[in-house]
């Protein structure tokens, strides 16, 4: 007799068989996904787009170029929309890296259902009102700068009362965005401090919030926002350039100094890059320094962009490999795209007995968290809720 399975097992039949229709059906099912996936994904296409030819777009006036924006439930909107009620609450803004949008920040195609992401978390958690934007991350950085110093001036202006202490928070590029708005909010890094203090409202036992103590440091005309400015967190940040791009721009550079029909043809295409690309070479931040005449060498000037006196700047980074790898490895790859050294920024956020009056510098480093991972990791959320 054929030995009968163990009772509550199916056959070897029933198994063969359900093994036959997970095979047939493996085709429609993947397709369910990659469907599934990219709708998840499909307001990711803008951002790439812009990333790698979004100075492109631009030139041409195609519709496709973004515009920096705040964003509200995935929409553009203007300042005045904003409608900002609550007097002087903390407000934190954040800003998505290359090829990013504001949605990095406060969901996932893979999170649960309930999660939330450092945004919607602080805001319900630390009571802060949190903001988003959106850029064309293919522009060089300096106009970005710029832009994004003209936008936190308009908020500034539009909600003095309602604006309390601000908190920039950048991912990747978007810390780069962040110091050069600085550089161009402080006139040029050269700011003028002024000893009297703004006279602010006494706190009202009626009215909701704290009252704001302004940062006379930073007190600009030109730039209110800096006034308000408290800290800046910098996550995966290449302060000092990434070590993609300058490899990107040796392999280019290398291919043409051959100068053959193939190596033209490569250097070419691989310059056809955006020019936020590759500024991250060096992290060029002001205008001056891509309009220079040498701006291609291999080693071309920069313009040091100083801290913001009376700002806590907190430098956030990501160790991808593992801690029994080489040091000098480890240090140079850092979370898979920015090397720890860069996001340390030596040069600048290195010299403390150089720091401005009131400024501080602190480091963190995540272990075993490559870029992307420190937009999810529960240690880094909970170093932004103790320090926010």
């Amino acid at each position: 007799m054929p030995e009968l399975p163990p009772e509550g097992q199916p056959s070897r039949l029933r198994r063969a068989l359900a093994a036959a229709g997970r095979v047939a059906t493996a085709p429609v099912r993947g397709a369910a996904y990659l469907v599934g996936s990219a709708r998840a994904h499909q307001h990711f296409f803008l951002p790439v787009l812009n990333g790698a030819l979004g100075d492109q777009l631009a030139a041409r006036y195609d519709p496709r170029a973004l515009r920096m924006s705040f964003r509200v439930d995935g929409h553009d909107v203007s300042v005045a929309a904003l409608g900002l009620r609550a007097p002087r609450q903390q407000t934190v803004v954040f800003l998505h890296g290359l090829m990013g949008d504001e949605q990095i920040w406060q969901t996932g195609f893979a999170d649960a259902p309930d999660y939330r992401r450092y945004g919607p978390r602080l805001a319900a958690e630390a009571g802060v009102r949190a903001l988003y934007i959106r850029f064309n991350s293919g522009l060089h950085l300096s106009e970005n700068g710029r832009e994004l110093n003209c936008l936190l001036s308009e908020l500034a202006t539009a909600y003095p009362d309602a604006l309390g202490k601000l908190v920039l928070v950048g991912h990747s590029m978007g810390g780069l965005i962040i110091r050069s708005a600085g550089y161009y909010g402080s006139s040029g890094g050269q700011l003028e401090v002024k000893s009297e203090p703004l006279k602010t409202p006494e706190p009202n036992a009626k009215e909701p919030g704290q009252p704001l103590t302004i940062n006379s440091h930073l007190l600009t005309e030109g730039a209110p926002w800096l006034a308000h400015l408290r800290a800046v967190f910098l996550l995966g940040t290449p302060n000092d350039g990434s070590w993609l791009e300058q490899n990107s721009h040796f392999a280019a550079h290398l291919l043409k100094r051959i100068d053959l029909f193939p190596t033209r043809f490569l250097s070419n295409a691989l310059n056809q890059r955006s020019n936020g690309i590759k500024d991250l070479r060096r992290s060029i931040l002001v205008d001056e320094d891509w309009q220079d005449a040498h701006a291609d060498d291999l080693a071309p000037p920069r313009t040091a962009v100083p801290l913001l006196p009376g700002v806590a700047y907190h430098l956030l980074m990501g160790s991808w490999l593992k801690t029994n790898r080489p040091a000098a490895l480890r240090q140079y790859f850092g979370d898979g795209l920015v090397s720890r050294g860069s996001a340390q920024g030596a040069d600048i956020f290195g010299n403390e007995a150089a720091l401005p009056p009131g400024t501080s510098v602190r480091t963190a480093e995540f272990q075993q968290q490559h870029h992307s991972g420190l937009l999810t990791h529960p240690e880094v959320y909970q170093y932004l809720k103790h320090w926010i």
